[in-house]
């Protein structure tokens, strides 16, 4: 594995990659404070089978933090044009939390690009999400969290994060995630990026944005969500109703995993993944077949209504 840089548009952004180009590939996408960093656990076992290309998107990780749109439809935007850059013109998108939310944008604004999709506790399936999230989205909160998450309470979460790896108990490695999250907010670019990101598919009473209405555009591409069985972020109710409403799909719950299954449980999550690749045919929807859906006007029994497109935790 190899962490590498491409400039788009006047902008930095930095990817991790592995495995042979000539393989299917993998484009996998991390949640709202996370980076490509989250992959680690599983990007070496994934590589054997796959080119994974993990990107730190705009405004998170060591990718610019530039005053830019940070909605879904920002994020597929420039996802299409690594994509492009990179010369791959098929995927498998892999997204986890907001990343998922990409994932279902991305699958929605370039379908001709997008032959699987795997959803992990993702965003963009139902309202509920954790309340801390939908606090983040009050009018002032940008003025809050320079408070709650300056570098004095960081230096201190990590000296206890320290004396943990001191004592027999471990916490999981999904809780450790979500800490570091938080730290990163300390990083004043990274904190607006995070609400700017946030605000575009979270308010106050929950998740604003949902990708209900158009899951039957996707109808016979193959589609895995995973999600752990734990999560206090998203519930994973979202994970049953969604697999409900996407004919076809497959669904793997993680009984020991919170919000992060692919840190909690890395080697049954890499399993689970190649597993779904080497055992389904890659489907793009192009064009024609996008616009007798669209003409059609969707099935006649849908999901429950939310409001328009994809969304993230």
């Amino acid at each position: 594995m190899q962490q590498t840089e491409v400039t788009l548009h006047g902008h930095r952004m930095v990817y991790r990659v592995a495995g042979d180009p000539n393989l299917p590939v993998l484009l996998m996408i991390h949640g709202i404070t996370s980076s490509s960093a989250t992959w680690d656990p599983v990007i070496p076992a994934l590589a054997e089978h796959a080119h994974v290309i993990a990107p730190d998107l705009l405004g998170h990780g060591e990718s610019d933090k530039p005053r830019t749109d940070y909605s879904l439809g920002g994020f597929a935007s420039g996802l299409r044009d690594l994509l492009e850059h990179l010369g791959h013109d098929r995927v498998t998108i892999v997204g986890h939390s907001l990343g998922g939310g990409v994932a279902l944008q991305f699958a929605y604004q370039y379908s001709e690009y997008c032959e699987r999709v795997v959803l992990v506790d993702s965003g963009g399936l139902g309202r509920e999400v954790t309340p801390a999230l939908r606090a983040a989205t009050l009018p002032g909160a940008e003025f809050v969290l320079p408070v709650i998450a300056n570098r004095r309470v960081r230096d201190a979460g990590v000296a206890v994060g320290r004396l943990l790896r001191r004592v027999p108990i471990r916490p999981r490695p999904s809780v450790a995630e979500v800490a570091r999250g938080y730290a990163s907010l300390a990083d004043g670019p990274a904190r607006t990026a995070f609400v700017h990101s946030l605000r575009s598919v979270v308010e106050p009473g929950g998740q604003r944005v949902s990708a209900a209405d158009r899951l039957y555009l996707g109808e016979g591409r193959p589609t895995l969500i995973v999600w752990g069985a734990l999560d206090t972020l998203i519930p994973v109710s979202h994970a049953y109703a969604a697999h409900q409403a996407i004919p076809g799909s497959q669904l793997e719950i993680f009984e020991q995993s919170r919000h992060f299954p692919h840190m909690d449980e890395p080697a049954r999550f890499a399993r689970t993944v190649l597993g779904f690749l080497e055992s389904t045919d890659g489907v793009a929807i192009d064009r024609a077949m996008l616009r007798d859906r669209i003409a059609s006007g969707g099935p006649t029994a849908r999901a429950p209504q939310q409001q328009a497109a994809p969304v993230a935790g």
